[in-house]
């Protein structure tokens, strides 16, 4: 029998803004992620694909239609009751990075920690940056790491505290082509080592095709989504 998926859009609509800017974001849309699959989700710039991101995250709220994230109904939460949730189950790597200037890698990765109350915050710190190839680089400063460097910090940090999903929205967008090409070989091998699911948005097809599935959307609705696999957990 086949699991529940950990990701389950039904009919799910949005619109933005207001009066003449008002735009509709997403439309009817449908979506099922199985736990531990990547989904490699690509589609023209303003087709929604980083607001589908962050319908999944619980950051932005559905006009209509059904959210359900790890088991959980958004909308019997409230804001405050969807940032701790998110804070436990769902991890983000950026384009940007969006490291602290003024914290070094292991305090970088460590924060996120210790605010989920994590008494051990620098040992799985060490421990995770340690698995991403950064053990030697642990007291360095963001301005003193290259760009995939960066990037590998920003990745400890998102896998450190264990979430169910994880969301990359362009992470190799910032990178050049071989440093790309390592980050994009790193996120998806530790992505499968944790069992972690996967939605990345990427312009980079061949990037989107390494995934376990291939989503296309445009004009706010899903243009092909083939069919979610069964996890081995729940064949």
């Amino acid at each position: 029998m086949a699991s529940e998926p950990v990701i389950l859009l039904n009919d799910v609509d949005l619109t933005l803004g207001s009066g003449p800017a008002r735009v509709h974001v997403l439309r009817q849309v449908n979506f099922e992620v199985s736990r531990g699959e990547s989904i490699g989700l690509v589609g023209p710039s303003g087709s929604g694909k980083s607001t589908l991101l962050m319908v999944i995250a619980g950051l932005e709220r559905i006009d209509s239609g059904r959210v359900m994230v790890a088991g959980q109904d958004y909308a019997g939460l409230d804001e405050d009751q969807i940032a701790r949730f998110r804070g436990r189950e769902v991890g983000f790597v950026f384009q940007a990075f969006h490291l602290m200037q003024t914290m070094n890698a292991l305090e970088n990765v460590a924060v996120p920690l210790e605010l989920a109350g994590r008494d051990d915050a620098f040992d799985r710190a060490r421990s995770v940056l340690g698995q991403v190839g950064l053990a030697e680089r642990l007291s360095h400063y963001p301005a003193q790491l290259s760009g995939g460097e960066q990037q590998r910090v920003a990745i400890a940090r998102a896998l450190a505290v264990e979430p169910s999903i994880l969301i990359a929205d362009e992470p190799t967008g910032n990178l050049d082509g071989a440093t790309g090409g390592e980050i994009a070989d790193l996120l998806l091998s530790v992505v499968a080592d944790h069992g972690t699911t996967l939605v990345l948005v990427t312009h980079d097809v061949d990037l989107a095709e390494r995934c376990d599935r291939t989503v296309r959307i445009a004009g706010g609705r899903i243009e092909s989504a083939p069919p979610r696999l069964v996890s081995a957990a729940g064949a």
